[in-house]
């Protein structure tokens, strides 16, 4: 079985997230697409980043019962921060049956220089690369283990998410209602 592995910290997962699955899905060779939640992006900051517990469970809950799309919390396992790299080989010895292939926007793999090991990635994953806004991707465009997609624009961020929310912005329909309920409940981001 051919599985994607989207990663991110889906602090919170949005509407964006789920077309990018989506479209994967559907206009590619994936047979089945994992959410791994990273307990801590080694090129991020951390503040902000809501528990790995709520953001699973806002994860969970926005996709629901699907034989297509799971939730993995595998990195909230291994040591911080969690590296590419290291999860790849952990999944690998875990399921030797399966096929994994990284998925990530444009704007990481214009910082995958920067990611540890980042060669041994490219030479042996495939790579399904979505575009974002204002990264171009064209001199990858001969590689033939990154797949450039033509997937619709997706200008939708968790940033943007949090920061209206602090402002208190209504976005329920930035995000599938369940987890708009459940963060407006928890107050979520209002600070």
């Amino acid at each position: 079985m051919k599985i994607g592995l989207f990663f991110g910290s889906f602090n919170p997962i949005h509407n964006g997230h789920l077309i990018i699955a989506n479209y994967i899905l559907e206009y590619s060779d994936i047979e089945q697409l994992w959410f791994v939640i990273s307990p801590q992006n080694p090129l991020k900051k951390k503040s902000g980043l809501l528990q790995d517990y709520h953001r699973y469970n806002l994860l969970d809950s926005a996709i629901g019962i699907s034989n297509k799309y799971k939730v993995c919390d595998i990195e909230f396992k291994m040591p911080k921060p969690s590296y590419t790299i290291d999860t790849l080989t952990y999944l690998n010895e875990k399921y030797p049956d399966k096929e994994f292939v990284v998925i990530m926007g444009s704007d990481n793999l214009k910082s995958l220089p920067k990611w540890k090991n980042y060669i041994q990635i490219i030479h042996n994953y495939e790579i399904i690369v979505y575009p974002r806004p204002d990264f171009d991707c064209s001199e990858y465009l001969e590689n033939k283990k990154i797949k450039i997609l033509k997937a619709p624009l997706m200008e939708i961020s968790s940033t943007f998410i949090r920061d209206s929310i602090k402002n208190k912005k209504d976005l329920r329909f930035f995000m599938p209602e369940n987890v708009y309920n459940l963060i407006k409940d928890m107050h979520f981001y209002e600070k």
